[in-house]
């Protein structure tokens, strides 16, 4: 006879317990994933990165002339050639005024557009993308519309067309006259192509600032416009701003392809890339020079961007502000 109470009846089996296994082999392995991954990346990086570096910092103590494999050490008698050459140091200083220019007009110009695309209410991701899409034009081929289409210098020009519909005479825009032209072409290449990228920064950071700031500033009275700009928005964007700001030192610092493209082989208006790439692989053929040079150039964007970084709190938290 069965003693099965009703008790017993009713009470649940247990559960069993679960027979899932951790996964074993290389599928389970993390370390390994993790390798699996980044390992091509890392080997990229080392090859075509910091061995260029650490080669380039090594030659730059020897006399390399026509060799990369060279035996006669010299010291810093490199450093100091390229510190007394007046090309080279003339191309540093041209550019530090250049970069003092096109910095800043550069980063007005992004957050102008990220504002006003900001504040549309219809075909936002059109003009977006409209202001984006310069970013993926090639230095090269945007330096050889400027030069073939827009500021040829010819009559048919565009640039010369439009002026001339004032009255104004042709201009050579990228020969070497006084006042330098060349440097009106240059800039709006550079404004056209980076102004899109930064824009996208900035537009990401003000979708981020939070609406209650503006409604409290309302209600406190504050207008609309300069004064929540200033006192709001401009503040919000710090961070950001800084980031550009040093991401637009770096890229003033590394100009080459416009340059290289619209002024050809002209010893005026040469970046120090430029003047370094005529010295490695021009007739001098001086590896241990350029690598000199490469080294001051990366010491002083170093310097550069530090000193701004500085100045604008960058990496310091929000309780230091």
């Amino acid at each position: 006879m069965s003693t099965t109470t009703t008790r017993d009846l009713a009470s649940p089996a247990p559960a069993k317990a679960s027979s899932a296994k951790p996964r074993r082999g290389l599928r389970g392995n993390s370390t390994f994933n993790f390798w699996l991954f980044t390992g091509p990346f890392l080997i990229g990086l080392m090859i075509f990165v910091y061995v260029p570096i650490g080669w380039s910092i090594w030659l730059s103590f020897f006399d390399a002339r026509f060799t990369v494999t060279p035996d006669k050490f010299i010291g810093f008698d490199n450093y100091k050639y390229m510190l007394t050459n007046d090309d080279f140091i003339g191309s540093l200083g041209t550019f530090t005024v250049f970069a003092a220019f096109i910095v800043p007009t550069t980063w007005a110009t992004s957050l102008g557009l990220a504002l006003l695309v900001n504040r549309l209410r219809f075909m936002r991701a059109f003009f977006r993308s409209v202001f984006f899409l310069p970013t993926a034009v090639s230095y090269v081929a945007a330096a050889l519309i400027w030069k073939m289409s827009i500021f040829s210098g010819v009559r048919f020009g565009l640039m010369n067309t439009v002026i001339g519909w004032f009255g104004v005479d042709n201009i050579a825009w990228l020969a070497d006259p006084s006042p330098p032209w060349y440097w009106f072409v240059i800039v709006t290449l550079r404004i056209w192509i980076q102004s899109g990228f930064y824009m996208i920064l900035f537009l990401a950071a003000l979708q981020n600032i939070p609406a209650e700031l503006y409604e409290a500033a309302a209600i406190d009275g504050a207008k609309p416009g300069w004064q929540t700009f200033r006192y709001i928005t401009l503040p919000q964007l710090r961070a950001t701003s800084t980031a550009v700001i040093l991401l637009l030192i770096i890229a003033a610092y590394q100009a080459f392809d416009e340059f290289f493209n619209l002024l050809a082989k002209t010893t005026w208006g040469r970046p120090p890339l430029v003047e370094l790439y005529y010295k490695a692989l021009g007739t001098e053929q001086d590896y241990g020079a350029g690598s000199a040079g490469a080294v001051i150039l990366t010491l002083l964007i170093v310097i550069v961007t530090l000193f701004q970084g500085k100045i604008m709190g960058f990496g310091r938290g929000d309780e230091s502000k």
